[in-house]
């Protein structure tokens, strides 16, 4: 068997080959939040659905990340759909040392104490489930208890390595 063209690029797995492919993804963005002694948050783009019945979620995060340590002692988490006017409060909550919760974000506590933010397209707030180790990550899948759809907009999506919009 002869090597075929199309696989004359391959590349032996690494975190480097893994970030290259998943640029080609365009993946939604959301914003995870929990409440601890001061709320954390942090950008995701691997938020999924799980389950309809019951309603799960399921989302990665680093286990080196600053929200960490709360994320991983939080009963409940909110979960927060942003919309394509919200590029720099997904910058924000992306950027290590960022101020999250500082004067530019808009938020309230919601129930359970989850920080909730405003103006987002649709957000929960979940009840932590189980945490599943996954190489220097954990998988967080967690229980919807609450949450409104309703903010109407399109959704902010991340792909390329940057921040972008739907095109019709």
């Amino acid at each position: 068997m002869t090597a075929s063209p199309e696989l004359s690029g391959a590349r032996t797995a690494s975190p480097d080959l893994l970030r290259s492919v998943f640029r080609q993804h365009a993946a939604g963005v959301a914003v995870i939040t929990a409440a601890g002694d001061r709320p954390v948050g942090f950008t995701a783009t691997s938020l999924n659905s799980v389950a309809a019945e019951p309603p799960l979620i399921s989302f990665g995060v680093g286990t080196s990340s600053s929200s960490w340590p709360v994320v991983a002692e939080a009963e409940h988490i909110g979960v927060h759909i942003l919309g394509e006017h919200q590029q720099e409060l997904a910058a924000t909550f992306a950027r290590s040392g960022a101020d999250r919760f500082g004067p530019s974000t808009h938020w309230r506590s919601g129930p359970e104490g989850v920080p909730v933010l405003d103006g987002v397209l649709a957000w929960l707030v979940c009840r932590v489930v189980a945490r599943i180790p996954a190489g220097d990550h954990r998988i967080v899948i967690a229980e919807a208890v609450v949450g409104d759809p309703a903010g109407g907009g399109r959704p902010l999506l991340y792909h390329q390595g940057r921040f972008t919009a739907l095109r019709d």
